[in-house]
């Protein structure tokens, strides 16, 4: 039996003391949970401007989740109830088989340097190329100390789009995200470009469309997994690959089908401080790379194993930004081991594969509903005035009723209260 069986059933207590036994979690990350220390005021202050205070979301974890041969527990934020219920028993079905696997294609960021009003396009361009190595030698000394961490400016690309010659640098950012870098490299070539194409430049920026950051991530689940029935197993297989072929045909599933991924990719993003906005734009617009807006990932039968496959550009850092700030950012990772870039990559884009099956999962068999509305009772019941002691009370006796409902929920407290006065 697993050391993490009924983790959901314990008392919250219960699962930091398991998690700080079983991850060998420090004194100061036990101190933060067992105090439930948020973002200090101070500073949240220095960290945007109009402070007024700080916001707060669940911090939960899914305790058993494979990749690459390797266990590891996932901290998840978010205020979705089904979310981390859904990837829990995602990640249990597919440890069965042979867990998630993930390959890290390339770590490179992209920026880009506009330019414009040039007098002989194909000419700068040809220049431009002829003088690679000197624009890479200036972007690296716009920043020497990524250059002295064994990272750097790798390539130069130029491409000519309308009235643009848009010139792309390709920089290895090692354990950053890499906007600050990228940024400055990109100030740094800018006046020579300038000079060298007799053009000015628009602007120099990085690009979120990080597509030299792919990641992929697989599992391979075997069928009779998936139902007690080997009938309804295979139909409930089929019925996913079905699910996920509807995805690449239609883009009203398919962005709903993406949502369902990201449920779980922001969830594990945003708990580790990384920016799930820049994450979101880059894999949209990869999800559209071929003129019509696809489902990120895909499902199909090969044998006896249901296939998934998932491949996303996720620039993600374990350095700067928030991730230094924020006491719970630092928990999270030692939840997760303190992986470096690449396997917290990885993790990210498993996860995200991981939640689209048990989504699909449900879909094709007892209904998304069903489920979620069970897990938001408890939500339900808070909403409708319910008293620390009477929540549980009121959440399993609405999980039981045709509507679960805020006004199911009010009318179960107003006679629960009856039945304590009579």
């Amino acid at each position: 039996m697993s050391t993490f069986s009924g983790f959901y059933k314990k008392s919250r207590q219960e699962r930091i003391d398991l998690l700080v036994h079983e991850r060998a979690l420090s004194e100061e990350s036990l101190a933060i949970l067992q105090q439930d220390h948020n973002l200090p005021e101070t500073i949240a202050g220095k960290m945007a401007e109009n402070h007024l205070g700080t916001f707060a979301l669940p911090f939960s974890v899914v305790p058993e989740f494979w990749l690459n041969g390797q266990e590891y527990s996932l901290p998840m934020v978010t205020e979705e109830p089904s979310v981390v219920a859904a990837c829990s028993l995602g990640a249990k079905i597919i440890g069965k088989s042979s867990g998630f696997t993930a390959t890290i294609h390339e770590r490179l960021m992209i920026g880009q340097v506009a330019l414009y009003d040039i007098p002989n396009s194909a000419e700068a361009r040809q220049q431009i190329l002829a003088e690679t190595d000197t624009i890479l030698n200036l972007a690296n000394q716009g920043h020497p100390s990524i250059v002295k961490r064994g990272g750097g400016a790798r390539k130069i690309q130029v491409e000519e789009k309308d009235e643009f010659l848009i010139v792309y640098l390709s920089v290895d950012v090692k354990e950053a995200m890499g906007a600050n870098i990228l940024n400055t490299m990109l100030e740094g070539m800018k006046d020579y470009l300038e000079d060298l194409t007799k053009g000015k430049a628009l602007m120099a920026i990085l690009s979120n469309y990080a597509t030299e950051s792919l990641v992929t991530a697989e599992c391979r689940i075997a069928i009779s997994t998936l139902a007690t029935s080997s009938a309804i197993a295979q139909e409930t297989a089929e019925k996913i690959a079905l699910a996920s072929r509807l995805a690449q045909v239609d883009p009203y599933r398919a962005a709903t089908h993406n949502k369902g991924i990201f449920n779980g990719i922001d969830a594990l993003v945003l708990a580790t401080g990384n920016d799930w906005r820049a994450v979101e734009a880059g894999a949209h617009a990869y999800a559209g790379r071929d003129g019509q807006y696809r489902g990120l990932s895909t499902w199909e039968i090969e044998g006896e194993e249901l296939v998934g496959q998932l491949t996303i550009p996720l620039p993600i850092a374990t350095v700067g930004g928030s991730i230094g700030l924020n006491p719970k950012v630092q928990v999270a990772f030692d939840i997760l081991g303190q992986p470096d870039a690449r396997t917290l990559a990885g993790l990210i884009a498993a996860t995200g594969l991981c939640q689209n099956f048990a989504a699909l999962r449900a879909l094709v068999t007892t209904g998304i509903q069903q489920g979620h509305m069970k897990l938001h009772a408890k939500s339900l019941a808070i909403l409708a005035g319910a008293t620390e002691a009477e929540v549980d009370t009121i959440a399993q006796q609405l999980r039981k009723e045709k509507h679960t409902n805020l006004e199911t929920a009010k009318r179960l407290l107003q006679l629960l209260r009856q039945e304590k006065e009579a």
